[in-house]
């Protein structure tokens, strides 16, 4: 018999000084099946460690850290390397797919393994844990009902306006909320894009440092957020990261 591949979710980041980072974020079931096991597939093997030395101090881990299989699997892992992953679970062993923040399987490369899984029979079992997107579309205001993840929007100046301008079509026709994300020190760079490229009453939202202290969430239209940037009230979203939602009116 295979094992089971649990889908272990992770935090989103960690407060300094925190005397227990995973209370209130991680649930006490996921920690538990976390420690007992000694095979892992991460998207970063490093921020795994981290996680996992978090778990151990609360609960002994089934070995020691140092012992712990931690295999990564991230946007430069080829597909021919699959297979050899999920040997382990087919060999009867458990496995945890982690992901360097959040869940795993949802943007993020996890999903290629959790497929490979379906195809060979092996039990999948996902865990609870922080989304951030959909925690930033809880709190955004925004359609819950209807909502798209479009992942990054291009670098180039051009594109990235020619698909604000895609997407924000397509929020209005279907009001559809649209998400999509950005490396942290260019926030404000997209910011100014969508301020300058959605219509005035498009309502657009930046959710910041979820589940942290420092967590801020604002939706405002268009022309809301552009009179604040000109009164040089620029929120504190400097290298932090930021879910951005928009839905047009």
């Amino acid at each position: 018999m295979s094992g089971i591949l649990y889908l272990i979710p992770n935090t989103l980041g960690t407060a300094d000084g925190a005397t227990d980072p995973l209370l209130s974020i991680i649930p006490e079931q996921v920690q538990a099946i976390t420690a007992q096991l000694d095979y892992f597939v991460a998207e970063n093997a490093k921020t795994t460690r981290a996680f996992l030395k978090l778990i151990a101090a609360k609960r002994p881990l089934k070995t020691t850290l140092q012992e712990i299989q931690i295999d990564e699997l991230n946007v430069n892992t080829p597909a021919s390397a699959l297979t050899a992953l999920l040997a382990p679970l087919l060999a009867g062993r458990d496995a945890g797919l982690i992901s360097e923040a959040g869940v795993p399987a949802v943007a993020d490369p996890g999903a290629n393994l959790v497929r490979l899984a379906h195809a060979h029979g092996v039990r999948v079992r996902p865990l609870v844990g922080p989304s951030s997107l959909l925690l930033a579309v809880m709190a955004s205001g925004l359609n819950g009902q209807s909502f798209a993840f479009n992942g990054y929007l291009p670098t180039d100046a051009a594109l990235r306006l020619k698909r604000i301008k895609e997407l924000e079509q397509r929020s209005r026709s279907e009001s559809q909320t649209q998400l999509f994300i950005e490396t942290p020190y260019r926030n404000g760079a997209l910011l100014d894009a969508l301020i300058n490229g959605c219509q005035p009453g498009t309502l657009i939202c930046c959710a910041t440092d979820l589940t942290l202290p420092s967590e801020s969430i604002r939706t405002l239209t268009a022309s809301q957020w552009k009179a604040e940037l000109a009164a040089g009230k620029t929120p504190d979203f400097h290298k932090k990261p930021t879910v951005f939602l928009l839905l047009g009116h």
